[in-house]
């Protein structure tokens, strides 16, 4: 049967075959309350009950999220009994739901909050205190904070890191009232092979799962006079910010974003764009190096922290495959306190060095001992785009009619090809435009590499390159895809010469600190905006052709993969366990241990 033919509130509606009733209710124009259906990937386990509805002749209700329609039902999503049924399970979620809305991190952008309003909840009829929960509070990461005593067991935590991110760093806990959702064995989460990638956040209904915030850290800075804090902010951040302030998604907001900043009181507001550009000099130099010289190949990009910390814990065997380039931030965290401390003047010591992120798992690259390269640390302080959000809240800063405003020399102009990086596709797309100008001494006819844009999961491209024939190449964006060309390599199937990671969906614009919502939709407008920086504004589109580029190579770097760059701009990984602490790497040391841990309990 190809469809099916049933009522919803004696409305006549057609579905596809194996649709649910909630897709069936929406269909007729009904919108049901839910908060463990996932509108942006197919995750209905029917946890919550809130989407409850009465079908004809049905004894009790069903989950309209997780039960199928069938042709001839009778749906009813209103009826007194759905009405009066979801407003005490509700009342039940709030009654063991912690009462600090005012000062919960999702206060005004909580799912749970949206549902009360939306079934008419009052007041709550139950005693909070026969539900009370012992509060854990895992504050042991580095980037995310998990609050079990707000968890509502909608489990959308459990299928991003599982079926997406293929990770498993989350999991269902124990039953009935006691069920929970935690890492394994209840470890915190610093001891898991949590990537730190913040997809669990994204996917958070509720303040369960947050940011570390590290806002206060700095003003701390900002109002510390013997201070220089400078900022960088990563090219997502442009495509992005404005929705925290009532923008339609898509919104380009670079100039604005840089009056804000002055505002909050940076004495330089510069732009991860420029090590970004550094970044493909680099990259595609080294890459030419190992085609030239018989390296490992495919070379794997480096930019995305949590698809290094990925790597390390289920493909450590893979490593010598990986760029040794460092991520643009840490680029330019080392550059802040080295090149810049050193053309104007200021002793590295008092530089304070601020970076805007997408991305929750840069807090945790950050405090990695490798990034240390400057003698400091390279990054002091790393904030997400809804930490930036809060803060230039905080400062009472009008953000909507700031005027335009241009960054700061001499790390602050980009090229387009920069910009591009905040998307997927973006840093290969970056990355050919180079190589290609490099190796045949001319430009591409057209610099919009269309098969390596898009939110297909895996994509491949043949580029012919002069000499070097046709250069073929891969992007996966999430982990899950990236678990297929990782598999190929291992089996010595893969024909690539260079891939491209980023470990959320999406891409950077979908990364863990962005605004909340983040849907498909939202994520082709934010990549959008990206490109229009590429294709509309500005006046370079290749990162070769970047001024400021240049003048870091005269006056300081002298040449690519030299031995300042390689001390300052390239780095190495370490093999790390998976799922269990202190685990072998291999999958017959794994099966040891938990053996062994089964046996001794």
């Amino acid at each position: 049967m190809s469809s099916i033919n049933l009522t919803v509130n004696n409305i006549d509606v057609e579905v596809e075959a194996g649709a649910t009733l909630y897709q069936a209710a929406q269909k007729a124009g009904v919108n049901i309350p839910t908060l463990c259906a996932w509108f942006d990937k197919d995750h209905t386990p029917g946890a919550c009950r809130v989407c409850v509805v009465e079908v004809e002749g049905m004894p009790s209700l069903a989950a309209s999220c997780a039960y199928p329609a069938q042709n001839g039902m009778k749906v009813f999503t209103n009826s007194d009994k759905v009405r009066q049924a979801r407003k005490m399970i509700v009342e039940l979620i709030l009654a063991s739901h912690p009462q600090e809305c005012n000062f919960c991190v999702r206060n005004g952008n909580c799912e749970l909050q949206k549902v009360a309003e939306m079934v008419g909840v009052k007041n709550i009829r139950y005693d909070s205190e026969e539900f009370d929960r012992d509060r854990e509070l895992d504050t042991s990461s580095p980037a995310i904070v998990r609050d079990s005593s707000k968890c509502i067991n909608c489990r959308r935590c459990v299928t991003v890191c599982e079926s997406i991110q293929t990770v498993a760093a989350l999991s269902p806990m124990n039953r009935g009232y006691e069920s929970t959702v935690s890492p394994a064995f209840n470890l915190p989460l610093n001891e898991t092979n949590c990537v730190n990638c913040g997809q669990c956040v994204m996917a958070c209904p509720v303040g369960a799962l947050y940011e570390k915030d590290q806002v206060d850290e700095v003003w701390k800075a900002l109002q510390d006079p013997t201070r220089h804090v400078v900022v960088q902010e990563a090219p997502a951040i442009r495509a992005a910010l404005g929705e925290e302030f009532g923008m339609p998604p898509g919104s380009l907001v670079t100039g604005k974003m840089i009056a804000a900043l002055r505002r909050l009181g940076f004495d330089k507001v510069f732009d991860t764009n420029f090590t970004a550009d550094l970044t493909i000099i680099e990259e595609g130099n080294e890459l030419l190096k190992r085609v030239k010289e018989g390296g490992t190949l495919p070379m794997i990009t480096s930019c995305s922290p949590g698809w290094i910390k990925f790597c390390e814990h289920f493909y450590p065997d893979l490593l010598g495959h990986l760029s040794t380039c460092k991520s643009p931030q840490q680029m330019f965290g080392a550059l802040a306190k080295t090149y810049y401390a050193q053309v104007s003047g200021i002793d590295p010591a008092n530089i304070f060095s601020v970076s805007i992120m997408p991305c929750t798992a840069k807090k945790y690259e950050a405090q990695r001992p490798e990034m240390k390269s400057s003698g400091y640390q390279d990054v002091d302080v790393v904030l997400t785009t809804r930490e930036l959000a809060r803060m230039i809240k905080e400062a009472g800063i009008d953000f909507v009619n700031l005027p335009d405003e241009k960054y700061d020399d001499p790390m602050g102009e980009y090229t387009g090809a920069a910009t591009i990086f905040g998307a997927t596709g973006g840093v290969m797309e970056a990355a050919l435009r180079t190589v290609y100008a490099v190796v045949t001494g001319e430009e591409l006819s057209d610099l919009n590499i269309m098969p390596v844009r898009g939110l297909e999961g895996v994509k491949a491209a043949a580029v012919p390159v002069g000499a070097l024939g046709d250069v073929k190449v891969a992007v996966a964006h999430g982990l899950g895809n990236a678990r297929k060309l990782l598999d190929e390599i291992r089996a010595g199937k893969s024909e690539y010469a260079f891939i491209e990671v980023m470990c959320c969906p999406g891409g950077c614009v979908a990364g863990g600190g962005e605004p909340i919502p983040t849907t498909d939709e939202i994520r082709m407008l934010r990549a959008g905006a990206l490109y229009r920086d590429d294709g509309e504004v500005q006046q370079y589109r290749q990162s070769h052709q970047s001024p400021p580029v240049k003048a870091v190579y005269e006056k300081f770097l002298k040449e690519p993969l030299g031995h300042k760059s390689h001390e300052l701009l390239h780095t190495h990984y370490v093999q790390r366990g998976q799922s269990l602490p202190h685990l072998d790497a291999s999958p017959a040391g794994e099966k040891e241990t938990v053996e062994a841990m089964c046996e001794k309990d």
